[in-house]
This record gives structure tokens, C-alpha cells and sequence, in this order.
């Protein structure tokens, strides 16, 4: 992480916003197919105490149910990956989400934590070695797993769209950014040429407030990062779905790019009324942005909260350590001497998962013996917040 990344952490960490509170409940379903943590740079110091969180077992009630009806349903979803010797290994295991209209949910976690494959895997994007093993996916009422590829390829796009993290790759070279967005819209049955035309710049008016009609006729290698990156987000918007999946969009971009795009997720949020999935490493990316934060963890969701609590108060020893691994500040500890990252001991690849118990044991610095004997559930601490540990167990 360069210094300009850190500073942005920092900052987006002091503006901390109270989102509306709304966890997901779902039941599964089989288909075929304490202490402190501190940010801080140079003089700009950010602390987040870490209450001491006691297990409160509660059921919402009913003035406390969601009344809306859910954009999309997500239920023990399983997704594995088979080896060349047809053996399978675990990406996903048992993942539930609900989603509202409007609602955004950041999904957190390291690399290989599963946060791709939750993206690839609800719109059955897997590659060729990758399938769904379990688990349902409900979109606006209809079960996309049990789609025919016919079915499903007027919906992806239509009614939930995914952004991927590299626009360069993503783009074609040779073609003017105004008609990879009007391809999309034509695959959906938009082939009026004054209603393609109107439509693809609506979707740049919305991603490029200024100067919309010289991004339309662009190409690719004639933007930067940031531009080809909007240009993917039009693509995502152009057919007004009701489900966003953003994988990492601000990855390969700077702080100040990554402030102006999320600025642009913001304004789709409030414009389109669009449920999104942000998908992203980076905790302070959420700030301000999502509602509810998941993180995962060896595909299995270890923590679920409102955005606020879940980075102010982790309760997870891994989104703890996460956190962390963060930097005080830039270069220097606390007593301005240069000091060593904090980092997680081990690794996350599958040679580190234990056969069972736990799936964070083999790195947990507050292991417990029960650790080794058995999977920790999900328990409800309160204020919509619930942890996969055995330390809230009772």
C-alpha cells in the first residue's frame, strides 16, 4: 500500500456516517446444479476503541421486519472448484445475503477469501473447473439457478449487471466506448438507432457529468484508468438493473480516482435506487458508502454488520486482524520510530484449512481448544451484528 492509499484509509475512516441498519435473514435451500485500534496520519489520528461485545441471542421482532421485498436472495450457497483430478475444493461454503433497493453491502476479505467467486458464482460466470454445489440465488422472484443459459443471458445485464476490476481487459481496443455501451443495450432488444443513441448517453450523462458526448467517442487507450473504469460502470447501468455487483472497481486506480468513482456509486445509489455488491480489500472504500459489511474469510462469512460497527468494533479476531495490519502512520509508529506492519501469521491457502473445526484456526492468535473440535456458527451480538467465534458463544 503507497502513502497516498494510506492517507486516503485514513481520512475515509474519520468520516464515518451511521447507515441504516437491515441484516439479511434467510433459510437455506438445495438446488441441483477487547482493545484499541488506531489509524492515523502524520498529525491526523483516528481511534476506534473496541467495546466489549456480550452475545445477546435475540430475534428481530416484528415492528423490526423488513417490509420491503428483497431485490436478491442469496441461501447456503456453495460453490467448489475441481482439481485435474476431479477432486473438489470448497470456494464458498453456506453464504447467505439479502439485498434491499437501494441497499449496498460491502463484501470484505483478503485475496482468495471467495469474494470473486460470490460474484462470478451468482451469475453463474464460474470457469469451466468452478460450479455451484449447493444453494439458491433468487432474483426479483425467480431462481437463476435453475435458469436455461437462454434465460439467464436476458438477465444478466437486464436485471443485475457485475462490474469487473480491470476496464482494460474488459474493453475492447478497437471499438468507440459509445458502442460497447449501445452493444449492451442491443443485446436486450434495443435496436432502434434514436433509442440507442439516447439511452447510451444517459448512461454517460450519469458517470460523466461533463463532457459526455467526447467520452462517447472515445477509445479505450484514449482514457485513463479512472475514464475506462466509467465506462464499465455505463455499461453496467445502461439496461437500469435492479442488482449491481461491483468486483474490486478501484483497484488498480489512485486515491484521489478511487474517491471520484466511488463518488459515482454514490450518485447511481440515489439516482437509479440500485441494490449493489461492492466487492473490495480496502475497508475504508466502505466508508460512507455501504449500509452493511460482510467479510469473509476461506469462503465462509465470519462476520456480518452495519458499516460503522463492523469497522469501529470488529468482533471477528480475523476482521480484527485486518485491521490491524493497517498502518498507524505513515512510515513511523506511534513513538516515531519506523516500525514493521503488523501482519497474519500463516497464509490462506487450502494447505492451511484444517480438516475441522474452525477455518481462521490455524492463524488465530485467541484460538480456544474448542476451536479444533468444531465450525463456530453464526451468533447475534446485537444491533444486527453477527460473528462465526466461539468467544460469544455463551
Amino acid at each position: 500500500m503507497d502513502s497516498r492509499n494510506r492517507m486516503f484509509l485514513c481520512r475515509s475512516f474519520a468520516s464515518l456516517r451511521h447507515p441504516r441498519e437491515n441484516f439479511p435473514s434467510s433459510s437455506p435451500r438445495l438446488c441441483n446444479v477487547a482493545g484499541n485500534i488506531t489509524f492515523g496520519v502524520l498529525s491526523h489520528r483516528v481511534s476506534l476503541v473496541l467495546p466489549a461485545l456480550v452475545p445477546q441471542h435475540k430475534t428481530r421482532g416484528a415492528d423490526e421486519s423488513t417490509t420491503m421485498t428483497a431485490m436478491l436472495e442469496v441461501n447456503d450457497l456453495c460453490v467448489s472448484y475441481a482439481t485435474r483430478e476431479g477432486k473438489l475444493h470448497p470456494a464458498l461454503v453456506a453464504v447467505d445475503l439479502e439485498l434491499q433497493p437501494g441497499e449496498i453491502l460491502g463484501v470484505l476479505g483478503e485475496s482468495g477469501s471467495g469474494k470473486s467467486t460470490l460474484a462470478t458464482g451468482l451469475l453463474r460466470l464460474l470457469p469451466k473447473n468452478g460450479c455451484v454445489t449447493r444453494g439458491a440465488v433468487v432474483l426479483e422472484g425467480r431462481e437463476l439457478l435453475e435458469l436455461t443459459s437462454e434465460e439467464l443471458r436476458q438477465i444478466r445485464g437486464q436485471r443485475i449487471s457485475i462490474i469487473f476490476q480491470e476496464p482494460s481487459l474488459a474493453l475492447h481496443p478497437t471499438m468507440r466506448a459509445g458502442e460497447q455501451v449501445s452493444r449492451v443495450l442491443a443485446a436486450h432488444g434495443i435496436n432502434r438507432k434514436k433509442s440507442l443513441r439516447e439511452k447510451t448517453r444517459r448512461a454517460f450523462d450519469a458517470v460523466f457529468p461533463e463532457e459526455a458526448e467526447r467520452f462517447l467517442e472515445s477509445y479505450p487507450h484514449q482514457l485513463s484508468g479512472g475514464q475506462r473504469q466509467r465506462v464499465l460502470i455505463a455499461q453496467a447501468i445502461a439496461c437500469e438493473p435492479s442488482v449491481l455487483i461491483a468486483d474490486e472497481p478501484t483497484a488498480s486506480l489512485d486515491p484521489t480516482t478511487q474517491a471520484e468513482i466511488l463518488n459515482v456509486f454514490r450518485s447511481l445509489k440515489k439516482q437509479l435506487n440500485v441494490a449493489m455488491i461492492f466487492i473490495t480489500h480496502n475497508p475504508a472504500l466502505l466508508v460512507g458508502l455501504a449500509d452493511h459489511v460482510m467479510v469473509l474469510y476461506a469462503g465462509r462469512v465470519v462476520e456480518v454488520g452495519p458499516v460503522e460497527k463492523v469497522l469501529t468494533s470488529p468482533a471477528h479476531p480475523y476482521t480484527r486482524a485486518l485491521f490491524q495490519a493497517l498502518p498507524a502512520e505513515i512510515g513511523q509508529s506511534a513513538t516515531g520510530r519506523k516500525a514493521k506492519l503488523m501482519a497474519i501469521p500463516g497464509d490462506l491457502s487450502h494447505e492451511s484449512l484444517l480438516p475441522q473445526g474452525c477455518c481462521f484456526q490455524a492463524r488465530c492468535t485467541e484460538k480456544m481448544e474448542v476451536c479444533s473440535a468444531a465450525e463456530p456458527a453464526l451468533i447475534n451480538l446485537g444491533d444486527s451484528q453477527t460473528v462465526s467465534c466461539f468467544k460469544y458463544a455463551h
